[in-house]
């Protein structure tokens, strides 16, 4: 079987008619320089059906958080403009962590914030304000736990070391360096995947302190009922940051994506903007299994041989990963949250990655 035939036939199944199909989704692959991308479903039921495309642009969602601000980061450590060893407060003097708190251990999801606030409930503050009054809710370097809020404090760090806004700094940094011709920030229009019907999602969670507690009632908030299409889905990206935070909001196409994993899969063959010291450093494995800086890790394994997958899921159904200094790069992108009963991220990214080994397996 062809590499197309095998991308276009795990692109079928994820869509394969279901309760938790998406509508659509591409999946696209580049190993040694050859890229193959399928395309499988809808992109926007709700505008006439439009086809999911090669060029469709995608909200990104957490993939925002490495592919912008761990990318950012990684440029800024390469270029000696910080290190992951600084404390956030020599960047963001107001952060409301322990002092000691470095770059690292927001990297690492090791700070001890919490996972999850809607920061747009709070009441009279500036949402940057509202979140660094929180109270820690773990115990500093002590474990990981998932953080939008270290990664909304890391696009401010960005921000601040760049001396520009954040997404001119990722525009700056990641963007056009990689030659990324969609990537960035929404509003966005044209050919977009609708990302999810509304705000249900966070509505739920509000309303039932799952599986967070929250420190703010809804009362009468104007929650986005319509579906959402060209615009961050996540509430706090959207509703507190106007679009551009450092855990969310980015937009781009399947060969953005590949474009970018394929350039750090490669990171050792540019000097000019990545300094291999600072690369290994970003790629390693962590104190906790899975996680290295921003990045996660997993193996893939082919034909016996277990490669190194560097790795990051997104809520809307995105994920992107590459092979450390093997040229061989992986994305995924869908509309899950469209189905009626959706499944996370990972279940619909295994058939990527079950492709993927395919083909490398068939290689020579």
């Amino acid at each position: 079987m062809t590499a197309r035939a095998t991308l276009l036939a795990a692109a079928e199944a994820v869509v394969a008619p279901d309760v938790s199909a998406p509508a659509g989704c591409v999946i696209g692959i580049e190993v040694d320089g050859e890229r193959t991308v399928a395309t499988a479903g809808l992109a926007a039921p709700e505008r006439g059906g439009a086809p999911m495309r090669r060029s469709t642009r995608h909200d990104l969602a957490s993939v925002s958080k490495v592919v912008g601000t761990t990318t950012a980061l990684h440029r800024l450590a390469s270029m000696g403009e910080l290190s992951f060893d600084h404390p956030v407060v020599e960047f963001v003097p107001s952060f409301g962590g322990a002092a000691d708190t470095s770059i690292r251990d927001l990297l690492q999801h090791r700070a001890g914030l919490w996972e999850w606030q809607p920061l747009y409930l709070a009441p009279d503050s500036d949402p940057f304000d509202a979140m660094d009054a929180l109270p820690l809710r773990y115990p500093p370097r002590a474990e990981r736990h998932y953080s939008d809020l270290g990664f909304i404090t890391l696009g401010r760090v960005v921000a601040a070391v760049a001396g520009m806004p954040l997404g001119a700094a990722v525009d700056e940094l990641v963007a056009r360096p990689l030659g990324l011709r969609t990537l960035g920030y929404g509003p966005v229009d044209g050919d977009v995947a609708t990302s999810a019907m509304g705000d249900d999602a966070e509505r739920r969670m509000v309303a039932t302190g799952h599986p967070y507690p929250v420190f703010w009632p809804a009362d009468a908030f104007a929650w986005r009922t319509a579906p959402v299409n060209g615009v961050a889905d996540d509430g706090n990206c959207f509703h507190a940051f106007g679009g551009v935070a450092g855990h969310a909001g980015l937009f781009g196409s399947i060969d953005d994506l590949l474009d970018a994993a394929t350039a750090l899969s490669r990171a050792d063959d540019d000097t000019e903007l990545w300094n291999p010291a600072i690369t290994a450093d970003v790629f390693a494995a962590g104190s906790d299994p899975g996680q290295a800086l921003g990045w996660r890790r997993r193996e893939l394994l082919v034909r016996g041989e277990r490669l190194p997958l560097l790795w990051h899921p997104g809520f809307t159904g995105c994920a992107v990963g590459f092979v450390p200094g093997r040229s061989i790069a992986v994305a995924f992108a869908s509309n899950r949250l469209l189905a009626t009963e959706p499944k996370p991220t990972d279940v619909h990214w295994r058939h990527a990655l079950d492709a993927l080994a395919s083909i490398l397996s068939t290689q020579e």
